[in-house]
């Protein structure tokens, strides 16, 4: 009998055979792994290693900005400023989660420099959170159209093998949910603690570009790639 949590429900999807890199994909408030799991096919994988790509279904909670109704959420939302009043103690409990499926992907023989953790909206707070603290240095994180949650702890709280872990950033220009000055101020708030960004903008609201897909393609190119090609 074991006293760890069960891992959450996720959808897999590899690119290939016999993976040695791993994407974690978490989605945005009130949605499901099933919705960035259709992107895979649009992404350009030239020159990745095989790569398990793993969209993880948040918990059902009470969320306070919609009136208490339950829904998948990684954690409350008390006020749309994000910010003022965050949520601690949900944060934490799927940081917890998350890092589960961390050490799930190496149990199963990927390295942690061999995996990135990306996220859309709360899923992209949960992933800065997650990787920034994250004991083994990562691949990457990819942080789209979200923001850095519990920004006043990260000098602290973050681990040293992750100062240098390049951070893919995207927001969309008008975007209504999740302000642009917040996805700036985040950003501003890791160069300040010398974190690489790679900051991207495009004209969009809440949701996902085009021109998007390609950055994001290129960004796992760059991160994931093949290693020992040339060597058979």
């Amino acid at each position: 009998m074991t006293s760890h949590a069960p891992l959450l429900q996720r959808i897999e999807i590899e690119s290939a055979p016999h993976p040695t890199a791993a994407v974690i994909w978490l989605h945005g408030l009130g949605a499901s792994g099933d919705d960035f799991a259709a992107m895979v096919p649009e992404l350009d994988l030239g020159g990745c290693a095989a790569i398990r790509f793993v969209f993880p279904h948040a918990p059902t909670m009470p969320v306070s900005i919609n009136n208490g109704y339950v829904m998948p959420a990684w954690y409350d939302i008390k006020n749309a400023d994000l910010v003022r009043q965050e949520d601690p103690a949900g944060i934490h409990a799927s940081a917890r989660a998350i890092e589960a499926l961390v050490a799930n992907e190496v149990a199963r023989g990927i390295a942690p420099e061999h995996i990135v953790l990306a996220g859309f909206s709360q899923g992209c707070a949960m992933a800065l959170h997650t990787g920034l603290r994250h004991s083994a240095r990562l691949a990457g994180i990819m942080a789209l159209s979200g923001y850095l949650p519990l920004a006043d702890t990260l000098a602290t709280e973050r681990h040293p093998a992750n100062f240098k872990t390049p951070i893919f950033m995207a927001h969309g220009t008008a975007d209504p949910v999740v302000p642009l000055a917040r996805a700036e101020a985040s950003r501003q708030a890791l160069l300040a603690l010398g974190h690489a960004v790679q900051w991207h903008t495009y004209p969009m609201p809440h949701s996902v570009h085009p021109q998007e897909v390609r950055d994001i393609s290129a960004f796992l190119q760059s991160v994931l790639a093949k290693q020992g090609a040339s060597k058979g």
